[in-house]
């Protein structure tokens, strides 16, 4: 007796792919992701540093002063760090690992090491428990 196959969604979109941590993520989608997010960021600050009247140095630069002079910069960091979040997830369970290492994004320093090393490491090229191929994930029967 065989077992039926599961239903997978091989061609998902670009919002599974910044919202959504269910699935796998190859290395190119998960570069051109993040590629993505830094040109956000890099336009979002760049805004950020025009608006400003005087150019303030790292000594004089205070939370409320960061705050008050774009208040929706912060919301933009932490929708960023989602999608960040949702990209390291996918790329673990393409490599066949927990995607609850994804909380090394949060210790200083290691997190530059884990997106780097994430996105030289080859995925798995057979099905596993996350989806059947890289850039792909199952769905609910």
């Amino acid at each position: 007796m065989s077992t039926p196959q599961r239903s997978a969604n091989i061609s998902p979109g670009i919002f599974w792919a910044l919202l959504s941590p269910i699935g796998r993520m190859g290395r190119l989608p998960y570069w051109m992701c993040f590629a993505f997010m830094w040109v956000v960021i890099g336009i979002a600050i760049r805004l950020w540093w025009m608006s400003l009247t005087e150019l303030p140095t790292p000594e004089t630069v205070t939370v409320n002063i960061f705050v008050s002079s774009n208040p929706l910069l912060p919301f933009l960091l932490l929708v960023l760090n989602w999608f960040e979040l949702a990209l390291v997830i996918k790329r673990l369970q393409d490599i066949g690992q927990s995607g609850f290492l994804a909380l090394l994004i949060f210790v200083p320093g290691v997190n530059l090491l884990v997106v780097l090393v994430l996105g030289c490491i080859p995925g798995k090229a057979e099905a596993n428990r996350h989806g059947p191929l890289p850039n792909s994930y199952w769905r609910r029967s």
